[in-house]
C-alpha cells in the first residue's frame, strides 16, 4: 500500500475561509489537482458560494478566483496509506500542520470541514481559537450520496464568511 501525501496549501494573507478536506483522492493525485474527480461536486459547491462558475475554468483560474474570494484550500492529513479513495480506508495517518498554518492566516474567519473524516480529524488536530468558527460541512465526495441540492444548502453558508467585514 503506497502512501499518499497531501497538496500544498492554497491560501494567502487574504484567506477568511479556510476549507479543508481529508486526503486527495487517487484522481486528485494522478492530476496533481484538488477535487478533480469529474463526479465530485466541490467545485460546483464552492462556485455557488462564491457566485462563480469554478467548473467551467482552467484549474489555475479556479484557484485564482478562490484566494480572489477569500477562500483557502488544504487537508487535515499530511500523509497516509490508502488504497484506493475512501477515507474509511486510510491507515497510519500524519496530521497536517494546521495549527502553524491557521497563525499565519490574519484574516481567517472559519475553518470548513468538507466531509465527516475532515472534521473528526480537523477538530481534534486544531487547537481551539475563539475568534475562529468551525464549520462541518456535508462531503462533496459521490462517495456521500446526498443530493446535490442538500450540500448546496448547506455549503451556502459559507457566503456570510467569506464576504467583507
Amino acid at each position: 500500500m503506497s502512501l499518499k501525501r497531501a497538496f500544498d496549501p492554497v491560501v494567502d494573507a487574504n484567506t477568511r475561509l479556510l476549507i479543508l478536506g481529508s486526503l486527495p483522492g487517487d484522481a486528485s493525485l494522478k492530476a496533481a489537482q484538488y477535487y478533480a474527480h469529474p463526479q465530485n461536486a466541490f467545485w460546483r459547491l464552492v462556485g455557488g458560494v462564491i457566485g462563480r462558475d469554478l467548473s467551467a475554468l482552467p484549474y489555475p483560474d479556479r484557484l485564482e478566483a478562490l484566494r480572489a474570494a477569500g477562500v483557502g484550500l488544504w487537508d487535515v492529513i499530511a500523509s497516509a496509506h490508502r488504497p484506493g479513495s475512501l477515507d474509511a480506508a486510510i491507515r497510519n495517518a500524519e496530521g497536517a500542520d494546521l495549527n502553524r498554518l491557521v497563525e499565519t492566516l490574519p484574516a481567517l474567519r472559519a475553518v470548513a470541514f468538507n466531509g465527516g473524516t475532515a472534521a473528526r480529524l480537523g477538530r481534534r488536530w486544531l487547537a481551539p481559537r475563539p475568534q475562529v468558527e468551525l464549520i462541518d460541512l456535508p462531503s462533496s465526495s459521490p462517495a456521500y450520496t446526498r443530493p446535490l441540492s442538500e450540500k448546496a444548502a448547506a455549503w451556502s453558508a459559507l457566503g456570510a464568511i467569506i464576504r467583507p467585514c
